[in-house]
């Protein structure tokens, strides 16, 4: 039934709560068969002897039949059949120009907030992201100039982007759309901290006790003078203060976890403990995006019963006791996704290309950060995003500490998933290697050269109505009117102007047409990783590993390891949403 309401085009949030969580279920199913397609050529189908039990260094050997699935250095996948993920070549590649589209449509005119949401949701999901996926070093010999308007006030000529790296595993002569690598794993195993290979894995561990290296509480620095003030882990491309944060907090974490093992199991040596720290810590970051970051960034009943319940499960707890009758009728709803079986539905298990589409959401990030005492409230300095970022990482922590920094992250709003809000320093932004962009028009230029498709054909893969006219794109007829000045149809809109235009569902943070690739995405992360299914286990974990993850979130988290910061975050339901402020 659900499914005949979906091809008839009734949005699920339109229906009564139950309903709409039926709806949201039916639809998951539709696409997990119709939307996981499979890049790879050298998928394996023979069970796996020894499969280690804990996460191997590059992702390697997670699989029980599939030692390559998910690895570092193994391909992207996709959410659309492969025949519709042909890259753009010019000149539609770079029609309209990706810079007009981003000074026209994504420019900052007045800050929108977030009111919902504080800035360390906006960091958080940064951090995630570098765990997930990265496309590595781009291509300096295959280069991109796109053309700036008479009026742009651009300080060079020209804007210069070096494309994406090809494939280095296969024939680009062989006639399939491009396909790319992760440089990561694609696993959700905390690689952002904990790297992608052993080798550098190994220079951030301090060799004792199954912990990670700190020196006076921060982690150590880069040793490279290009990236000089940027801490040394698993992943600091882009990085800043709300980086620095997050990375050195799940660090410090770690060796609590660390801590906790040694005391019931003082027998085990550096290697097992850090190991056993490594699954724990990653199950807990899991949790917290799974059931505490979602629902406060998608605030609806809905919602947040049915992340609790991907985790959770909704059945009594008698009755998920009882696996065998779980596993019997396949209630992955009722008893939750983790412990329950593995699954692939059809594809290996991989990051694809329009995940990481939807996740471009540098809007969250505010240009103006006041810095206030965490005790007293009172104003220390207003600083810029750039006073706060690459180079001057390190200084920025050096000079307003970890207290009123993360003070500032849990109380502050970040800004709304819209368009005309995009920070104004990520469009004027140089990186620490010398490159100057505008990373609005990076984003558009992006999806263009790596064949995910434009607005109107993305929703229409996604079993949604397309849009016949300017005038239905969003309920702003200023912004339809400038939308239309750019393109030369409807259906040439590019994905993420659709997107930040589009209206979402009440108490969203972002759009539907981008929530269909995370329900779809989101389930698939736990559901195809056997450490949060089949191995989610005490024997794996530890009973108390366990008790851990189930008994903390991310306000223990923090104040575990910052108490100063209890009063701010007391009675707090969700830590990513605005803290109590001093003397409020």
């Amino acid at each position: 039934m659900w499914r005949t309401v979906n091809k008839a085009g009734v949005p699920w949030h339109k229906l009564p709560g139950p309903a709409g969580a039926l709806n949201l279920a039916a639809l998951r199913e539709d696409l997990r068969h119709d939307n996981l397609h499979d890049t790879r050529d050298d998928a394996e189908e023979k069970e796996l002897d020894n499969l280690p039990p804990y996460r191997t260094y590059d992702g390697t050997m997670q699989d029980p039949y599939d030692a390559k699935m998910g690895s570092a250095g193994t391909r992207f996948g996709r959410n659309f059949p492969l025949d519709q993920t042909a890259a753009e070549e010019p000149p539609r590649l770079l029609n309209p120009s990706p810079r007009e589209v981003s000074r026209k449509l994504f420019w900052r005119d007045e800050f929108a907030p977030a009111t919902g949401l504080n800035v360390l949701a906006a960091a958080w999901i940064q951090f995630q992201n570098h765990g997930w996926f990265g496309h590595g070093t781009n291509d300096p010999d295959r280069l991109l100039e796109i053309e700036l308007a008479e009026d742009d006030d651009w300080s060079e000529d020209s804007m210069v982007v070096e494309r994406t790296i090809g494939d280095r595993t296969r024939d680009p002569e062989d006639g399939r759309p491009a396909t790319y690598l992760n440089k990561v794993t694609h696993w959700w195993d905390g690689s952002a901290i904990y790297g992608s290979s052993e080798d550098q894995n190994r220079v951030m561990r301090s060799g004792e006790d199954g912990k990670m290296t700190l020196i006076d509480g921060k982690l150590p620095l880069e040793e490279d003078p290009v990236l000089r003030g940027i801490d040394r882990t698993g992943f600091n491309d882009n990085y800043w203060v709300g980086l620095a944060l997050l990375h050195t907090l799940f660090v410090k974490e770690h060796n609590a976890i660390c801590d906790m093992l040694k005391k019931s199991y003082p027998s085990w040596d550096d290697e097992k403990l850090f190991l056993t720290a490594r699954l724990i810590n990653a199950a807990l970051m899991a949790k917290i995006h799974t059931v505490e970051w979602t629902p406060g960034i998608l605030n609806t009943p809905v919602l947040q019963t049915g992340m609790h319940a991907n985790w959770y499960g909704a059945l009594p707890a008698w009755m998920k006791a009882t696996r065998g009758l779980t596993k019997l009728l396949d209630l992955e709803a009722g008893a939750g996704i983790i412990g329950s079986e593995l699954k692939h539905h059809g594809a290996s298990f991989a990051i694809t290309e329009e995940f990481i589409s939807v996740y471009r959401l540098h809007p969250l990030i505010p240009d103006d950060y006041p810095i206030h005492d965490h005790r007293t409230g009172k104003l220390i300095e207003n600083v810029e995003f750039n006073d706060l970022m690459g180079n001057d990482t390190r200084a920025a922590v050096d000079k307003f500490g970890w207290s009123d920094l993360m003070y500032h992250f849990g109380t502050e709003n970040p800004g709304a998933i819209t368009l005309h809000n995009h920070p104004r320093a990520l469009m004027d932004h140089t990186r620490v290697t010398g490159q100057h962009l505008d990373l609005g028009a990076v984003d558009v230029l992006r999806d263009r050269e790596r064949g995910v498709r434009r607005y109107n054909d993305f929703r229409e893969q996604l079993r949604m109505p397309r849009i016949k006219s300017f005038d239905k794109l969003t309920d702003n007829p200023q912004w339809n009117a400038e939308i239309e000045a750019l393109y030369d149809s409807v259906d040439d809109v590019d994905l993420q102007v659709g997107l930040l235009g589009e209206k979402p569902p009440e108490g969203f943070g972002f759009s539907d047409t981008a929530f269909r690739i995370f329900i779809l995405m989101a389930s698939r992360r736990l559901k195809s990783d056997r450490f949060f299914t089949r191995d989610y286990t005490p024997e794996i974990y530890t009973a108390q590993g366990i008790e851990w993850i189930d008994r903390n979130n991310m306000g223990d988290v923090i104040v575990r390891h910052f108490p100063e910061l209890a009063g701010a975050l007391e009675g707090s339901q969700n830590a990513f949403a605005p803290w109590r402020k001093a003397g409020a």
